[in-house]
């Protein structure tokens, strides 16, 4: 079965170590940046990145200097082709682009199910330098941690997983797939009607639904200007140490949003499923870079994070994912049609300029969004049904309008 045809999903979590056994991973994360960086130069001196033929390449070479077992030697040849090969494409987009061997210098090595067990117990075993080690997972007392549904569902597999050490503690991104499910469009008839999720992109609101699910992005903007004062305090002390504590931050930063990301993408599924949608619209990320000046960087590549996620999570529903042009979708009336920049009243105030209608301004973007979906028209021209726009208290179509839900 091809790898387009499965969901992929990891599970992080923290094995229980002795001294021991720290040692022990350390030293074979020590040979697998060895391993890799072998690998690497040899490819790169050979033009070679076909992970089969790089094993072949490499295999012994890296089997005599480094302390690491057949399996992990192999996976390392494979990591360092994965590497050489991103180098290659880079190469192909831009020719003019100036390109470097990889070099591997995270703390981390790669585990598949030949050198890593599962146990019912939640225990691991791990292959190392020197035979191997079995220890407990921390995972979390309540059954509704997210591991859970990984680790007791038959249907996920046991894939590659990372172990990686960061500020002294280790952590295994356990990866894990299953088939994908087929969509719900795939299955309806074509004179079945489909309803769409509208969502609005934001500052203020980083999110909006067109069911009136607002997800305020002002902890997130404070939290972000935190990490920029702190970040600018560091920068003039200038010292390493003063260095190390930023990238330390970063990391900080970027697990933070991550996770508060995850938590609106998870609401805006669950809206979705609540509405029983078949389709959730957002704005072409493109149009919105385009437009948007450099001071909301940040948001840009939150609001890229965001998509990212619910994309993949919409996957394991069968709801697919769609895009739509923003032009005009915050300054559109919903009720009347009537286009103006004078609907605009301020950044937070819709008000038509034509009918009178008052909306919060994100709300009617995301309805404006959804709405564009919809007249767009979900397939060819055969189709008999109506798409329908999901509201807070029904849905609208182009053909009955209003219909209030039961």
């Amino acid at each position: 079965m091809a790898d387009d045809e499965y969901l992929r999903r990891t599970a992080i979590t923290r094995p229980i170590l002795t001294d021991e056994q720290q040692e022990l991973l350390d030293a074979t994360i020590g040979e697998w940046k060895t391993a890799c960086n072998i690998s690497s130069r040899i490819g790169w001196d050979h033009g070679e990145t076909r992970k089969t033929y790089l094993q072949d390449l490499t295999y012994d070479d890296v089997r005599e200097e480094t302390h690491l077992g057949s399996q992990h030697v192999i996976l390392a040849t494979h990591q360092a082709a994965a590497a050489l090969s991103g180098v290659e494409e880079i190469e192909d987009l831009d020719e003019d682009y100036k390109t470097s061997r990889p070099t591997f210098t995270s703390n981390t090595v790669k585990y598949d199910t030949r050198t890593m067990t599962l146990f019912d117990d939640s225990s691991v075993s791990l292959t190392t330098v020197d035979g191997r080690i079995r220890c407990g997972l921390n995972l979390p007392d309540e059954k509704d941690g997210y591991q859970h549904a990984y680790l007791e569902d038959d249907d996920w597999e046991m894939t590659e997983s990372t172990l990686s050490k960061r500020d002294g503690e280790y952590y295994l991104h356990l990866g894990f797939r299953k088939d994908k499910p087929a969509k719900q469009v795939a299955v309806q008839d074509d004179d079945e009607d489909r309803t769409v999720l509208g969502v609005d992109l934001g500052i203020v609101n980083i999110a909006t639904t067109s069911t009136a699910y607002f997800a305020s992005g002002r902890e997130l903007r404070h939290q972000h200007r935190e990490f920029e004062r702190i970040r600018g305090e560091l920068q003039q002390t200038g010292t390493q140490s003063a260095h190390r504590t930023m990238q330390q931050m970063n990391g900080r930063e970027s697990r933070y949003v991550r996770d508060q990301l995850h938590q609106v993408a998870n609401r805006i599924l669950q809206e979705a499923l609540d509405h029983d949608c078949e389709y959730i619209a957002f704005e072409n990320l493109k149009h919105i870079r385009e437009r948007a000046p450099p001071i909301k960087e940040f948001h840009q590549w939150a609001h890229r994070q965001l998509v990212d996620l619910v994309e993949y999570k919409a996957e394991a529903e069968g709801i697919c994912v769609e895009f739509v042009s923003p032009r005009n979708t915050s300054r559109r009336c919903p009720e009347c049609g009537h286009t103006s920049e004078g609907n605009r009243v301020r950044q937070a105030e819709f008000e038509c300029e034509s009918c009178g209608a008052t909306q919060n301004a994100d709300y009617v973007g995301a309805k404006n969004v959804g709405w564009r979906f919809v007249r767009r028209g979900l397939q060819s021209s055969r189709r008999t049904g109506d798409s329908q726009l999901a509201l807070k208290s029904g849905t609208v179509t182009p053909n009955r309008g209003f219909v209030p839900s039961d």
